[in-house]
Parts: C-alpha cells; sequence; structure tokens
C-alpha cells in the first residue's frame, strides 16, 4: 500500500479539522445532547468510516480494505468498552452531565494522540524487528484473559494514581462551571473537572496498550491502523449519549472482547512463527507450514464475536429484568375487597385473628 508523505499530512490535517470543528459546533456551549442529536450524528460518522473503507478497498485493493473494516471493528469495541470505563470515572466524581461532553472531547482527544504515539512506535518495531509479534501475540493473550477474568468493579477515580494526583495537587470539592483551575484567597485550585480529565487521561493509556498491537494483529500498515482508530475514536462523544443506558446491559461485553483479543494473539503467534527469524525455534528458520489466517476470517471472526456479545447480553439482561418484575410480584401480598370495598388480605394467621375477635 504506497502511502504519500502528502496524503498522511492531508489525512492528520482532516482529523484535526473535525475535531475542531466538534468542539466549536457541539462542546463549546455546556449542553446535555438530545438523542436525536446524538443519533444523527453517530450515524454520520459510521458511515464516514464505512465509506472511507470501501475508499481503500477500491483505490488500494480489497485485502487492505478487508484489513480497515477488521481493524475498526475491533478499534470500534474496545472504544466501546472505553466508554463504560469513562462512565465509570464521571459517575465516580459525579461530573454534572452538561459538562460530560466537554470531558468526553478531551478525554477522546488524548486517546488518539496516545495512540498516534503508539502507532509509530509500533511501526518502527514491526519494521526493525520481525519478533516482535510473538512480544505482541503474548501480550495479547494475557490482556484477553485479564479482560474475562479480571475485575471490572473497580473505580480508577479512586485508585492508587488519583489519590498521587490528589496528595500532589490542591484540589477543590466543588465544580466551577467547565473550569478546570479555580483562584481561592491567592491560591490556585484545580477543580474534580480536571481530575476527571486526568483519570481519562490515564484510562486512555492503558487502553492503548491492548489497542494498538491488537490491529497490528490485523494488519501491518500504520495508516490503515491510524485511520481506523481515527474513525472508531470519531462519534465516540455521541455514542456516549446515544447508548449511555445501553452500556449497563452489555454484560458480555468483556468476555466477547476477550475472545477477539484472544483470536488476533494467536493470529500474531502464528505470524511470528510463518517470518521466524530467532535462532533457538527451529534454527531461525520461518515455519512455513504454519498457516496464516486469512483477513476474510478474521473479519467474520470479529463481527460474529461482536454480535453474538451483544444479543446474549441483551438477551440475558432482560431476562434478569423480567425474572426480577415476577419476583416482586409474587412476593406482595394477595389483596381483594368485600362488599363494602374494605380491603382483606388472604392469609391464615388473619383468619385466627378474626376468629379470636368475634368469640
Amino acid at each position: 500500500m504506497q502511502v504519500t508523505p502528502t496524503i498522511w499530512l492531508i489525512t492528520i490535517a482532516v482529523t484535526i479539522l473535525f475535531f475542531v470543528y466538534e468542539f466549536f459546533a457541539h462542546v463549546r456551549t455546556p449542553h446535555e445532547p438530545t438523542i436525536g442529536e446524538s443519533a444523527r450524528w453517530s450515524a454520520f460518522y459510521i458511515g464516514l468510516a464505512l465509506l472511507f473503507g470501501v475508499g481503500i478497498g477500491t483505490v488500494s485493493g480489497w485485502t487492505f480494505g478487508g484489513e480497515y473494516f477488521a481493524g475498526y471493528l475491533t478499534e470500534k469495541a474496545l472504544s466501546i468498552d472505553n466508554l463504560f470505563v469513562f462512565l465509570i470515572v464521571m459517575t465516580g466524581f459525579a461530573v454534572p452531565k452538561k459538562y460530560q461532553q466537554k470531558v468526553l472531547m478531551i478525554g477522546i482527544i488524548i486517546a488518539l494522540i496516545l495512540r498516534g504515539a503508539f502507532i509509530a512506535i509500533g511501526a518502527g518495531l514491526i519494521e526493525n524487528f520481525s519478533w516482535i509479534f510473538y512480544i505482541f501475540g503474548a501480550l495479547l493473550l494475557f490482556l484477553a484473559y485479564k479482560q474475562a477474568f479480571g475485575s471490572h468493579d473497580s473505580n480508577p477515580a479512586d485508585g492508587k494514581f488519583m489519590q498521587l494526583v490528589r496528595r500532589v495537587l490542591p484540589v477543590t470539592d466543588e465544580y466551577h462551571e467547565d473550569k478546570l483551575t479555580v483562584k481561592k484567597g491567592g491560591t490556585r485550585y484545580v477543580t474534580p473537572m480536571l481530575l476527571t480529565i486526568i483519570a481519562i487521561g490515564f484510562v486512555d493509556l492503558i487502553f492503548a496498550v491492548d489497542s494498538i498491537p491488537a490491529i497490528y494483529g490485523l494488519t501491518n500498515e500504520a495508516y490503515i491502523v491510524f485511520t481506523a482508530n481515527a474513525f472508531a475514536l470519531m462519534g465516540l462523544r455521541q455514542l456516549f449519549f446515544l447508548i449511555g443506558g445501553l452500556l449497563e446491559r452489555l454484560v458480555y461485553l468483556a468476555q466477547g472482547l476477550a475472545v477477539i483479543l484472544a483470536f488476533i494473539g494467536v493470529k500474531l503467534v502464528f505470524h511470528a512463527l510463518h517470518v521466524n527469524e530467532l535462532s533457538f525455534i527451529n534454527g531461525g528458520e520461518p515455519l512455513l507450514w504454519v498457516p496464516e489466517i486469512p483477513i476474510w476470517l478474521s473479519l467474520l471472526f470479529i463481527g460474529a464475536t461482536i454480535a453474538v456479545a451483544t444479543v446474549a447480553s441483551l438477551l440475558k439482561t432482560r431476562g434478569d429484568g423480567a425474572k426480577k418484575d415476577r419476583d416482586q410480584v409474587e412476593g406482595e401480598p394477595v389483596v381483594t375487597a368485600d362488599a363494602e370495598g374494605t380491603d382483606i388480605e388472604s392469609g391464615l394467621d388473619d383468619d385466627k385473628s378474626t376468629a379470636t375477635s368475634r368469640k
């Protein structure tokens, strides 16, 4: 895939312009987006991402097009998991809803910058050290295990990192609109707004660790890695407000992501064996009999896993909700009324007490 420096510059410039427009058009004036507004812009960004993928497939071939779509699906799924943690952070800091857009916007920009740096580092490592695929594969298998069996209930707002930040920085207890710092009694204090942004930036750094190796397991093209990440992050703010209530119903999202990360981890190990240069493995010769997982299979597997995890989550939470409603109904006393409209609770103890009073 031939990507000239000019194409890179145009792509980065357009990405920056999108975020600048987002800030001045939607975020600068604090407000809580409506469902309609969030739905329209989410559909716009998803449609734009799909159109871009069709463009890559048409211009550069559908092998690269398939790599882009597989990468975009993976990054979008990981970004939705990212949203869930954002929700925990903002709940922990009690961020007013009308200011959440600004927090999300800054958090997404930090995520894109961090991922851009990781993409550049990853590209350099892959270019010079083919054995890095072994490390990426092992890392993804470890992260898949943590994703599936680790605890997802901890609140980053109360973690050790934020405790350290609170000890270093003077912090106010209350919000001052959407200001990041405020001056009180001649001393400059940081507000909970800035603490929230720091926490989200820290979360972004952690998520970039599994995000970038995951997509490099699907493509070696840095341009595809960057654009898939950029499009996955675009519209994430609107998606947060659109599916905010749905996030808590995606109870199997972590397990679905674990399956995807494990699959890509195995794919990376297979690829590492196929291009092996380590002397202690097969005498430094590639193991050409090891199968390479084709991109169409990766795309199909990732899409099917996301679909199964989503449907299973919705069925599980709907079933739990129906069971809870039944339990509540069964737990209530049965009430009837006599001819005069007096409520009479059925029960043996009531009948006994009534008989005793009549005597």
